[in-house]
């Protein structure tokens, strides 16, 4: 009987070591594989370093090489020639790996181009390539990127794909003919075609792409969750079966190691992502060359920056308990009030009620292009809420809070118009007032926990 047993633990034993033999050996070539598999690109990052954060700044890359016609039409990309980046994220690891803190650059940001004056940031890569767009993020932001990734069109699709899909939430029904996003209001579970829709959609919002910045970052966190709940992290088997779609379709700094960096992250959980967008403090600025861009808000943006050079944790992170939980469902309020924007006029003899209608509506999260305006006449009996044909939803999103107001759909108009009355003026489950003029501006923090369908 002990001969047995023994015998049998031997058996175990050797299992176990051939077991440890072949996982080892298929994690080498698994890094080998997927190392010889991306493409490399000379970016002028320093490259990861041994200990310590780490800062990556991802690009996609609104380009369409490597596409057939066939894909093309599929992804509803057309086939113009741009090599400019679509999105622009900077990623930071701090030195424990205990967060991801994201932070998302709009791409028309208005910044200095080195060695090439002020120009667009998305203009960067197409100007001086990666090293270029390397080098403006450094000098925007006063940190050091360590590494660089950059995904097109179709490498984002076959990562959706890879995990089977991935789930998004529409506050109300989107029908874009240029991205080909066609979908109803509410929870969708969708493949890598119609993700991109979504995450290209611009045309539907009167914020357009930041509107899309949040739609990014929702999609960014519905991904992250279908990762933790699939256990992509913790299995290498699973690990290689998703980078080994998306490995062709990735160009990474010379010394980026993406299995590693994998294995790093393992165990991180979607409350542990953190999400914002640099602050701004314009999103309508004409520039001299005739181009609209945004600014961005320099001491907030460097205030952001400087806890991340730190490496402090950015403030006010969110609790992933009962509170996180409603403090989700305020986020995802607010995101979907932040795709309407609207112009606020005063038609009553109420001397200022159109700028506090617009700091009050801006402090729910609207986004007030522009407020303190006076109307034609100035005995205006009932409130009226103006509106493209065709924006019901976001007009009706408005009236929620000013549930008095009366809507009419009026042809010719570009964003919501609210034209303030005697009566059906008032703004309901006001909090707190937004920046002067009703500028609403982006830097509020949230979690792939909050943002993620649920």
């Amino acid at each position: 009987m002990r001969v047995r047993r023994r015998y049998l633990r031997l058996i175990v034993a050797s299992a176990a070591s051939v077991l440890t033999l072949v996982t080892a050996a298929s994690a080498w070539a698994m890094t080998s594989y997927l190392s010889g598999s991306l493409h490399r690109v000379d970016a002028g990052t320093t490259g990861t370093p041994a200990a310590g954060p780490v800062n990556i700044l991802v690009a996609g890359i609104d380009t369409r090489g490597g596409l057939t016609a066939r894909q093309e039409v599929e992804l509803h990309v057309g086939n113009d020639i741009s090599d400019n980046s679509d999105v622009l994220m900077l990623v930071h690891i701090p030195a424990n790996h205990s967060r991801v803190e994201v932070v998302s650059l709009p791409r028309d940001s208005w910044v200095d181009l080195p060695g090439h004056g002020m120009n667009k940031i998305n203009a960067a890569i197409g100007v001086g390539g990666p090293r270029l767009m390397v080098r403006t993020v450094e000098q925007a932001t006063g940190l050091v990127i360590n590494d660089y990734v950059e995904v097109n069109f179709l490498g984002f699709v076959k990562v959706i794909d890879a995990l089977g899909g991935v789930n998004i939430c529409l506050p109300y029904a989107v029908d874009d003919s240029y991205s080909g996003l066609h979908m109803s209001a509410g929870e969708h579970h969708v493949d890598g075609v119609t993700a991109l829709e979504f995450a290209r959609d611009r045309h539907s919002f009167a914020l357009s792409d930041i509107s899309r910045i949040s739609d990014q970052q929702q999609l960014l966190s519905s991904l992250f969750t279908e990762i933790e709940q699939a256990g992509v992290l913790a299995n290498p088997f699973k690990l290689q079966r998703v980078l080994s779609a998306v490995a062709s379709s990735l160009t990474v700094d010379t010394g980026f190691n993406l299995v590693a960096l994998a294995d790093e992250l393992r165990g991180l959980r979607p409350s542990d992502v953190t999400f914002t967008t640099v602050p701004l403090s314009s999103i309508d600025y004409l520039t001299p060359t005739g181009q609209d861009a945004v600014l961005w808000d320099k001491p907030a943006a460097d205030a952001l920056f400087a806890s991340i050079r730190k490496d402090t944790g950015l403030p006010s992170r969110a609790d992933s308990g009962r509170h996180g939980r409603a403090d989700s469902r305020a986020a995802r309020k607010r995101a979907a009030r932040a795709k309407v924007s609207v112009d606020v006029y005063n038609g009553t003899m109420i001397t200022g009620l159109s700028a506090r209608t617009g700091r009050e509506l801006a402090g729910l999260g609207f986004h007030v292009h522009r407020a303190g305006l006076n109307w034609s006449t100035h005995d205006v009996g009932q409130t009226v809420i103006e509106y493209p044909p065709g924006h019901l939803a976001a007009a009706q999103l408005l009236r929620a809070s000013m549930p008095t107001a009366k809507m009419r759909a009026v042809k010719g108009l570009t964003l919501v118009k609210v034209v303030l009355g005697s009566s059906g003026h008032a703004v309901r489950g006001v909090r707190q007032a937004a920046p002067s003029g009703g500028i609403a501006t982006t830097g509020q923090q949230h979690t792939a926990a909050q943002d993620a369908c649920r």
